[in-house]
This record gives C-alpha cells, sequence and structure tokens, in this order.
C-alpha cells in the first residue's frame, strides 16, 4: 500500500510537490496507478492517479473509508533533551507507537529551550504513513512549565521516581479509557518545587519502573503503557 498524507485530500485532489515526487519519481508511479491518500483526520481514500506530475500529482478518489478514533488519548507532555536527534527519535517512535498530542516545555533543569517544529511536523507525517495510521497527532510549540500544569484530561501523571518514598507504577494508577497527559521531565529531573507544583494541581506522581530512563525512553515507556492498559482492558 503506497499511503500518501494531504490534509485537504477532497478539497485540493493533488499531492504536495514532495508527495509528488516520491510517488511519480522515487516509486515511478503513473497515469492509472492506485494510491491511497488520507488527511490524518481518520478518513482514507483510494485513489487513481490521473496526471503523474513530480511536481504535482493528481488523482482522483474512487473510495472513501472512516476509521473512528481511539476510545482513549495520550498526550505526551515532554521536555526536550539537548540533543535534537533524540528529540527527532522521540517523535518518530512515538508516532508509530500511537500518540494524539505532544507538547514540548521548559523546565527549570532543561538543557534545550527552543524545538522548531516544522522538522518533527514533516518527521510525524513520515512516521504516520510508514505505520499505516490515519491520524495525524499535534505536536505543539514549546510552552512553559506552567501552561502544561494548566492542561486538562481526565488521567494527569507525572513521571518521577523518588529516592526515598514510595510512587505508585504507572501501570497501576492509569485506567483505560479517557485522556491521559504524560508528563516527563528533563534528564536532569523535575526540581522538587516542581513535583510539588504539578502535585498540586492535580497531577499524580508516578513511576516507569526501578531504573533511571533517559527523557525519551521514559515517554516511550509511558505511551506504551497506556495502550496496553487499553488493549487488555
Amino acid at each position: 500500500m503506497h499511503l500518501f498524507y494531504q490534509p485537504e485530500a477532497e478539497i485540493n485532489p493533488f499531492l504536495s510537490e514532495e508527495e509528488s515526487r516520491h510517488c511519480v519519481k522515487t516509486l515511478r508511479l503513473t497515469k492509472g496507478s492506485t494510491i491511497d491518500v488520507t488527511d490524518g483526520k481518520g478518513r482514507r481514500h483510494n485513489c487513481v492517479i490521473e496526471k503523474a506530475d513530480p511536481r504535482r500529482c493528481t488523482y482522483r478518489i474512487v473510495e472513501t473509508v472512516v476509521e473512528l478514533p481511539r476510545p482513549y488519548r495520550i498526550h505526551l507532555a515532554v521536555a526536550p533533551t539537548k540533543n535534537m536527534d533524540r528529540i527527532e527519535w522521540l517523535v518518530e517512535k512515538s508516532v508509530e507507537l500511537g500518540i494524539d498530542q505532544l507538547t514540548f516545555f521548559v523546565s527549570q533543569h532543561s538543557e534545550r529551550r527552543m524545538v522548531k517544529t516544522d522538522r518533527l511536523e514533516k518527521i510525524a507525517v513520515a512516521a504516520m504513513k510508514q505505520s499505516l495510521q490515519l491520524f495525524m497527532p499535534v505536536i505543539d510549540p514549546v510552552v512553559d512549565f506552567k501552561t502544561v500544569l494548566t492542561l486538562v484530561a481526565e488521567n494527569r501523571f507525572i513521571a518521577h521516581l523518588p529516592v526515598d518514598e514510595p510512587a505508585t507504577p504507572l501501570v497501576q494508577a492509569a485506567k483505560p479509557g479517557g485522556a491521559t497527559i504524560l508528563l516527563i521531565g528533563p534528564e536532569g529531573d523535575f526540581s522538587a518545587p516542581e513535583i510539588q507544583q504539578a502535585v498540586d494541581a492535580g497531577y499524580k506522581m508516578v513511576t516507569l519502573g526501578s531504573t533511571r530512563l533517559r527523557t525519551e525512553t521514559a515517554a516511550l515507556a509511558a505511551c506504551h503503557t497506556i495502550h496496553l492498559i487499553n488493549a487488555i482492558s
């Protein structure tokens, strides 16, 4: 299956220049070839190429299939790492696993305070197509820690491995269904005041295991845990 992304698939039945080039030059598809086009909102259009132009490949929609969204939502809020490659890896893998929204935030111990989302959105599109998903996650620009604390969801968790006090594992604390926000801190961890602010704002402190994880590893572990909880419920 050749899956392409066009957010206005029905209104503008043509691929972007980048997608057109991949379709015609790389995959060598021609007029009459069949492709699937998603709008990133749950629709998959089975199409026939009408003009195999590498700059503007046009198509005709033959059939449309609508996929319902999952009965639960996953929102990752992550302090970006200093190494941009690891941020990009996180975006790719989290989209493959399946997320609905990704927010980057600045905390007291953050190593990076700016993230350009343009490239991350391209990586997310590629990961969505590669994993044959029909929903494009939202990738937010960087916000401050106080803004993250105002995000709304039925289930809100902050990942932290305390040294001398008990904490509930996420696998025990999380419930199936609804929307879940998972707050993942920088490798220097959250500061003590930030932990208290999050708890005061209604976030529940949870652990992801007994070992200290890198930021991107923790985010993926948390995401996968929510999927498993919903899969076995």
